[in-house]
């Protein structure tokens, strides 16, 4: 019994222990002998306390595997930062608790314990009504109270500032500014409840004046105050480098961003280019924040495309000089925003709107020179782009698939990259890109070759000239300007007369009713020698001029001889006469020279002194290019060249008058109507002659009629206006009379005959056209 109860009391706990009595192991044997009621009470209490073991045992099992589970998930993170080091340190940047945990927290969470928290907030008795309420309640209340404790800003702050700011701008006193500054710009875009500003600027007096005193002088003294070092004068300086920076950091961040947001609300032109011209003096302190740099940027690209012309200007100024200093952070990004926000607004073209496409390729193509190796991906993309669009056009048979190419946007493309790749030569980067170009535009030209497109040819032939004529590289030109003269029959009367002439430079088709014009003949001969002029100007100085006009001065010989309309011949003739004296000046030039064609050096050599001296059709091109210059000037200002003529108008009369006049001839004169209809009177209306007489003689002088002095028709059947129908009538009445009088018959006397001629004075007036006539 004695070892039994040694084992017992050996495997009894503390709690056992206390339960089952204070008796020794040595008095075990006498204490059931004693009382065998506490014996079985003991049994009792000892299976009781067995069972608690068990449950205790298991829980700590449960927690154990847990814990387990805890450190295998710790290992496997371990091992994770030796395989995959990348997602590693992607997990402790994003998600650092998923690293960093305990193992009493996921054995708790496991375990189901709930753990109460540190402090229990009492609900009030509206929120118990409506707990949604009572949350706006919450949040609307700190906002009440902050607008409640807002400042109004007065003219006397502003001008204090002012005066403190010149003696002593320190980082309190920016920071008040700043805040007041904030308040200003939230009043323009009416963002004043999302964050609101200790200040409230209420008064527009005093808004004016506070952006004034920011614009112009605030961060003058803020630059005084930096006192940062001073860079090279290629780098940009650098303001973080001052002792006073860390103070300054933050208010400085939010008077950029409150400028920014500022940009973005402005509608006058002349405020928005104000401000940009001040953030052009503030951008080393932007180039501090890559985020409001970004910021700055998108909005600068959306005024440089969208703006007033001074707008644009300054936006483009900001663009450049940030591009300029961080061009490996911020370059690649400007080029593609810029070049699709250009296409974007190049969708229409009017006078009005061409000034300001050209204004963007131009400073486009100062962008894409800042770093030729990065231009040059781009420029790739883009025209390889355009290359696909003319496959499809091509490819697809499908009506109107020609209407991806011919559109706007697609030659303000051609023509941009021809700029960009004339600016940049010479250039080895780019000089592979010329020849996928001249093609993409050469295919654009023969993909529609019909006269109602003669105004989209017209304009890839300028493209093509400014590409060959800066890159020095031949490109076959005149071919496509020739196909003009034999495609229009310029000896065919036309339909209708119109004054106003045709832009071709805001056009790229004709409709049915221009096929028909005059003024469309005339433009077309006007555009024909415009473009052979330009395109001959830079190839006049070559050794092989003579041959390369040859196929143009037989094809102008041939139009001479077939044209019967001296103003279409005239210009023509012109230009064939200056074409062939800069030929024979070039080829009198050439008999003198002692090389030979092989010698690549010494014919370049003789180009240049060529080109230095001057040719015939060189000296011709400068003296015509101003006149031309100031034309094109007054087309696309919308003025009409007939302007300057003043012609004189004849005031219509009322037509009953005009009958009334027709009796009085009639019991005049019996044969009135004899003479009406034998054609002895002023045909104005051209329709004398039949308009099927096809000969040369009947052609030339009705050609010769239209083209030389100007006539005026009207539609309604009566041509000109006022006593010159009553002149007419006169003049018919008169050869009238001499019939009879020839005949002997006379009803009146010379007297009458006199006072019946006599009638009321003309009445002369500036004349003024209509859209029809």
């Amino acid at each position: 019994m004695a070892a039994t109860g040694k084992r017992k009391l050996a495997d009894l706990n503390v709690d056992d222990f206390l339960t089952s009595g204070f008796d020794s192991e040595g008095d075990g044997e006498s204490a059931e002998e004693i009382n065998g009621d506490n014996s079985e009470l003991q049994r009792k209490t000892s299976k009781v306390q067995k069972k608690m073991a068990a449950k205790t045992k298991t829980g700590a099992k449960k927690v154990k595997k847990v814990i387990g589970k805890a450190s295998e998930h710790k290992d496997q993170l371990s091992r994770l930062k030796k395989k995959d080091p990348e997602f590693y340190k992607f997990l402790e940047k994003n998600d650092n608790t998923l690293l960093n945990f305990d193992d009493s927290d996921s054995s708790d969470e496991e375990s189901g314990v709930h753990q109460l928290p540190d402090h229990l907030e009492e609900m009030g008795d509206d929120e118990d009504d409506d707990d949604a309420d009572g949350e706006e309640g919450k949040e609307a209340a700190p906002v009440k109270k902050k607008k409640l404790d807002q400042i109004i800003v007065t003219m006397k702050m502003v001008e204090h500032w002012k005066s403190d700011s010149k003696v002593n701008l320190r980082p309190r006193l920016f920071h008040e500014i700043a805040q007041a500054f904030k308040a200003a710009v939230a009043t323009t875009s009416g963002e004043e409840g999302d964050d609101p500003s200790k200040f409230k600027v209420a008064d527009s007096a005093v808004f004016n004046a506070l952006i004034s005193f920011c614009i112009r002088d605030l961060f003058v003294h803020l630059d005084k105050k930096l006192a940062f070092k001073s860079a090279k004068a290629s780098k940009i300086p650098n303001p973080s480098s001052s002792d006073l920076w860390k103070k300054l950091r933050l208010d400085i961040k939010m008077y950029l961003n409150s400028a920014t947001k500022l940009l973005t609300c402005l509608t006058e032109s002349t405020v928005a280019a104000a401000l940009l011209q001040h953030v052009n003096t503030i951008v080393p302190y932007y180039l501090c924040f890559p985020k409001h740099t970004r910021l700055l940027l998108k909005q600068s690209i959306v005024l440089w495309s969208t703006g007033e012309e001074t707008v644009r200007v300054m936006a483009f100024l900001v663009l450049n000089k940030i591009c300029r200093h961080r061009q490996d952070s911020y370059l690649n990004a400007v080029l593609k925003k810029m070049y699709i926000a250009y296409v974007k607004n190049s969708k229409f073209t009017s006078p009005n709107v061409l000034p300001m496409i050209n204004f963007m390729q131009r400073s486009l193509t100062e962008m894409y020179s800042l770093d030729v190796q990065a231009s040059y991906q781009h420029i790739f993309v883009y025209i390889r782009q355009l290359a696909i669009h003319l496959r499809s056009a091509m490819t697809l048979k499908k009506k109107g698939a020609y209407q991806s190419v011919y559109n706007w946007q697609y030659i303000h493309c051609l023509y941009l990259w021809c700029r960009v790749l004339s600016t940049l030569h010479p250039n080895e980067v780019m000089e592979p890109l010329i020849y996928p170009l001249a093609q993409v535009i050469t295919g654009c030209i023969r993909l529609v070759p019909t006269p109602r497109y003669f105004p989209l040819r017209i304009h890839c032939v300028r493209a093509l000239t400014l590409l060959s004529e800066s890159t020095g590289v031949f490109i076959p030109i005149i071919p496509f300007i020739l196909e003009i003269l034999q495609q229009v029959n310029f000896n065919k009367r036309p339909g209708r007369i119109s004054v106003k002439p045709i832009n071709f430079a805001v056009i790229l088709k004709l409709s049915n009713t221009n096929l028909q014009e005059k003024v469309y003949r005339d433009g077309l001969i006007e555009q024909i020698y415009d473009q052979i002029l330009e395109y001959l100007y830079g190839q006049a100085h070559y050794i092989g001029f003579p041959e390369l006009v040859l196929p143009c001065i037989l094809q102008l010989k041939s139009f001479l001889k077939e044209c019967k309309v001296s103003n279409y011949c005239k210009p023509m003739r012109q230009l064939l006469e200056k074409i062939q004296e800069n030929s024979a000046y070039i080829t009198s030039k050439r008999q003198k020279c002692a090389f030979g064609v092989s010698d690549k050096a010494a014919v370049l050599q003789w180009e240049k002194q060529i080109k230095d001296d001057g040719t015939p059709l060189a000296k011709y091109y400068v003296s015509w290019k101003k006149l031309r210059e100031k034309e094109i000037q007054l087309e696309i200002s919308g003025k009409e060249r007939m302007e300057d003529l003043n012609l004189p108008e004849i005031k219509r009369r009322k037509l009953e008058k005009k009958d009334d006049d027709k009796r009085e001839f009639k019991e005049l004169f019996d044969s009135d109507s004899e003479s009406d209809s034998g054609g002895g009177g002023l045909s104005l209306k051209g329709k004398s002659k039949s308009r099927g007489d096809s000969s040369d003689d009947s052609c030339e002088m009705s050609s010769e009629g239209e083209e030389g002095d100007f006539e005026v028709e009207d539609e309604d059947g009566s041509d000109f206006e006022g006593d010159s129908q009553d002149e007419e009538e006169e003049e018919e009445g008169g050869k009238a009379g001499i019939h009879k009088k020839q005949k002997g018959i006379q009803h009146l006397s010379q007297a009458d005959l006199k006072d019946l001629a006599k009638g009321d004075e003309d009445i002369v007036q500036d004349l003024e056209f209509s859209d029809d006539e």
